[in-house]
This record gives C-alpha cells, structure tokens and sequence, in this order.
C-alpha cells in the first residue's frame, strides 16, 4: 500500500464517515451550528439537505460525537419503513423490544418514556439520515411525535438530514403542518476550489503527513475539475491518485498522476456529467440555415435560482420541452416531452400549453394560453423561465432619445417580475410537479 511512499499513518481519504477526518468549510461549520442548535431550542425541526457525497453522514457523526452526556440519541438511518417499523425502530434505539406491540401501544410507551426523561433532566434528540426516503405517512407520525409536551416544553428535538428531494417532499400540501415546524433550514453546496485545497491537506495532515505537499496545486485544480468539490468524488479519486503515484514509484502526485487516476476511473469532467441540459452533438443532421429577422424578445432559464441559457425569439414558433427535438430542451422528468410552445410576431408573443402533464405557471396561476409582458416569469416543472420582450426596450430606447428621459415599465421595475400575485389577489401556492407520463 502507499502509506510507506508517503509517510502517512493511515488511509487518508476511505469513504467511511470518520469524525477524526471532518473538514469544517464555513457551509458545514454552520451546518453543525444548526444542529448543534437543535439541542438548545425545543420548538421546531432542522432540515439538513445536501447532494449525494456532500459530507452530510460525517457531519451528523462529528455532531454525535460531541453531544453532552445528558443527550438521549436516537440515530436512524434505515428510512424505508413503514409508520409500525418506523416507531418499533425509534423504541428499540431507545432500548425497547417493541416488535410485538400495536401501534397503540408503541405511541403510548413512546409518550412515557419522552416525559420520563424530561422528568429527569434529560434530552431527547431524534436524527434521520437519508430523511428523504421517508413515506408521507412516517414523516407525519414524526410531525405528531413532535408535539409530545409537558407544560412548558417539547419533549423531542428532531433533525432530518437528507438529499434534496427532501426539500421537495416537505413541499408537498399533504405536509404543510410539518413544514410550518421547520425552525431551521440549510443546505449543503459542494466545496470551493480554496477549500478543496484546504480538504485535502486537512485530511492528509490527520493521516500523518507532517505539513508535506503531496498534492500539487495543479494536481489540486484538475481534481476540481473532475469531482466539483464534491468529498465523496475528491477522496475516491485522491485515493486513487495516491495508488497510481505508488504504481510508478513517485512521491508526489502531480495533475498527469491524477489525469491517468481519472482515465482508470472513466471519469469525465463534473460539470459535463451533472449539467441537466447538455449540449447535444450533431450527428448527421441537415444544415440549418441560421435564424432571420430581428429578435423579437429573449427567454432566460433558471434552475434553483440560478440563470443557465439565454434564448432569442424570432417570428415564428418556439418549443419548449424534454426531448431534443425542441427549441429549449429541459432534461427534467417534470417536464412533458413537448410542453408548451411560443408564437411571436412583430405585435406580440402568445404561450400556449401542449396539454403537459404539469401545466405551464404565471403568478401563480396555471395557463392554458397566454399573451406574454414583459418580464413575465413562466415556471415549467422545477425550472423558470424569464420573458424579456426586445419591442419594449427598443419602445423605450425610442422614448429615449426623443425626450430626453428613460421611462421604465412596472415589469422591469419590479424586485421580482411575474412572481407576485397583483394587488389584493390571494397568493395560489403551485402543486408539486409529478414525474411525466
């Protein structure tokens, strides 16, 4: 093995979540606070989400570890479980054999043993990992457990740590009430390019390296460019980088050692395999001519707040959908293979709904056909698309060099076009989008 090669004690970067390796970057170092938080308040839950490999296991152990003594823990991380084996599996944490009881029962051994340990001075804290395997059903009995009380305080603090989808679950009407109990939310994002660095010498440092660099900085950007900063993805192939360095006998692992680590592994650059949208090669596909006439209006797509592609409007007809054939393509199971399409002309732009499986949103309110304004928001599935119409700007730009002054339209002026409802109208909140037939 290459621990003797380079002067470490043991394996820096196993995939197991060992506590001893955490590295806190300021978004896990708030993670934890929030927990930690958790024990302090009694009100509420915390949801911590985060994507697959982002370090939410070892956070929770590092957490666990710490916790004060007078703490009673209920650690599940087995979530595909009915509302029965759910309880049995939260009392048989708690020491119980509660295998042979009916749900009654459970709830009520459940309620004592809760004001029991108050009674006693003691806390009880309850963590799912993997939250977002959770049934609808489980996560309301969870909601119910949470109300337990004595006259003063909650009995049950209660941290749920998940992928994202756990997000989307917890935004479904069916579990409004456990949502309004969220105290505290946050989500784990992948590390910087700056605490990447800092990542891996941390983890080597801990495994005996003395302050050595055995990793060189362009050894550490190309592992960047490959894992995203994701900790799963940079210590399997650190880890294999490591083995690769051994293999011809070098002592330091330089960006060609990790390029031939990524070859082995098969691996393409991060953002080429996660990018939702790909850009599709042309395969034999007729020369089109390219589009004529002036841009009428511009689309602007967001995903999770943040803006992906740019897209113009000529006369004509635009598609929207998932699969390739479509003007703006959105890889997205929520989204129907042709959903919605729109027309322009020199007057205006008109959005109609290609009778999709989850409909097309403005301002809250589901559209069948629709005449586009200026700085319309139109939600498709998860996904937002902004309608910037051109005839507008150049009105104004016309206005402007006439008088002398710019006027700017309600649209354009507003903090958040096309998401407010308009004055004294109710706020319609959106149904969760379901997977496409």
């Amino acid at each position: 093995m290459y621990l003797e090669l380079f002067g470490l004690k043991e394996l820096p970067f196993r995939l197991s979540p060992d506590p001893q390796f955490l590295y806190l970057s300021k978004h896990h170092a708030r993670a934890k606070t929030y927990m930690e938080s958790t024990v302090w308040f009694t009100d509420g839950f915390v949801v911590v989400t985060g994507e697959i490999g982002s370090g939410k296991t070892t956070l929770i152990e590092t957490f666990l570890r710490e916790i004060d003594k007078d703490v009673v823990v209920a650690q599940i991380n087995q979530t595909q479980l009915s509302p029965i084996a759910f309880l049995q599996t939260l009392l048989a944490q708690f020491g119980f054999a509660p295998f042979k009881m009916k749900k009654a029962e459970l709830l009520a051994t459940i309620s004592n043993f809760l004001v029991e340990q108050y009674a006693a001075g003691r806390k009880v804290l309850l963590v799912v990992d993997e939250a977002q395997n959770l049934s609808n059903r489980v996560l309301e009995e969870i909601r119910l457990l949470s109300g337990i009380e004595t006259t003063k305080d909650k009995t049950l603090r209660i941290i749920l740590a998940g992928q994202p989808e756990l997000n989307d679950k917890l935004r479904s009407p069916e579990l409004v009430q456990l949502a309004q109990r969220i105290r505290l939310r946050f989500h784990l994002t992948a590390l910087s390019r700056t605490d990447l660095s800092a990542y891996v010498r941390h983890r080597l440092e801990v495994a005996g390296s003395g302050g050595r660099e055995i990793f060189t900085e362009d050894a550490l950007s190309a592992i960047y460019t490959y894992s995203g900063g994701v900790p799963r993805l940079i210590n399997t192939l650190c880890d294999t980088a490591l083995m690769s360095a051994f293999a011809v006998e070098k002592n330091v692992v330089d960006r060609a050692v990790v390029e031939g680590a990524v070859e082995e592994l098969q691996w393409v650059e991060f953002m080429a395999r996660t990018n939702r949208m790909p850009v599709l090669e042309p395969r034999n596909l007729p020369a089109v001519p390219p589009p004529a006439g002036p841009v009428l209006a511009r689309l602007y797509l967001a995903t999770e707040g943040r803006t992906v592609a740019e897209y113009e409007l000529r006369t004509g007809r635009f598609v929207i959908g998932r699969t390739y054939d479509n003007d703006l393509q959105i890889d997205s199971k929520f989204v129907s293979r042709h959903h919605c399409q729109i027309s322009s002309d020199t007057e205006e732009s008109v959005l109609e709904d290609l009778n999709s499986t989850n409909g097309v949103y403005i301002r809250s309110r589901r559209v069948r056909r629709h005449v586009l304004k200026d700085g319309d928001v139109i939600v498709i599935g998860r996904h937002e698309v902004m309608y910037v119409d051109e005839r507008v700007m150049r009105t104004i730009a016309t206005s402007t060099s006439s008088t002398g002054t710019l006027r700017v339209p309600p649209s354009l002026a507003a903090a958040a076009p096309g998401d407010v409802a308009e004055p004294g109208e109710p706020p319609i909140l959106l149904p969760s989008p379901r997977p496409d037939r």
